[in-house]
């Protein structure tokens, strides 16, 4: 999966830099908050991404028999819901929106997303029985789409940002 890159992070390191050395914590929290507000757009709609995959299912084989899942666990929103947000301004400054793999459930593996991100499908295990394998088809390329679409909106925020603090430093 892609995730999101902003160029330029060495203009927010020297900036991070100066607000420590300025000591103005009031404006570090406006531009930590700043940046926050400007990445969780892209966070919502990787949310609503996962939510819209179709996941539909090969089918049953003749004979086959089916039955109601053993879990009451949504499995999208359960993705959805690990999806997060995080601001730094040490280290590697920026936003960072990424799949917390902690927030899963152990029987959905990070692999998971990843397959139906790259691959447009996704193999699983039947009720979790590892000799049964099923197929669903999903949305190819779904996560790096919408994060493509939001890379320019959040460059040119996280630009105007740094230089409206940089001003008030000045």
């Amino acid at each position: 999966m892609q995730s999101v890159r902003v160029v330029g992070t060495g203009q927010l390191l020297e900036l991070s830099a100066r607000l420590r050395r300025a000591g103005h914590e009031n404006i570090r929290q406006s531009y930590l908050r700043r940046i926050r507000r400007a990445a969780e757009p892209l966070r919502a709609d990787l949310q609503n991404a996962v939510h819209s995959q179709p996941l539909q299912s090969t089918g049953r084989g003749a004979g086959k028999r089916g039955g109601p899942s053993p879990t009451t666990r949504p499995f999208r929103e359960s993705i959805a819901r690990a999806i997060r947000l995080s601001v730094r301004t040490t280290g590697n400054p920026g936003a960072k929106v990424w799949l917390d793999k902690a927030l899963l459930p152990p029987d959905i593996p990070i692999g998971a997303v990843n397959q139906m991100n790259d691959l447009g499908r996704l193999r699983h295990p039947v009720f979790g029985n590892k000799k049964r394998w099923a197929n669903q088809s999903a949305q190819r390329d779904f996560w790096n789409k919408t994060i493509r679409a939001h890379q320019p909106r959040i460059t040119r925020e996280v630009e105007r940002i740094v230089d409206d603090v940089r001003r008030r430093l000045e």
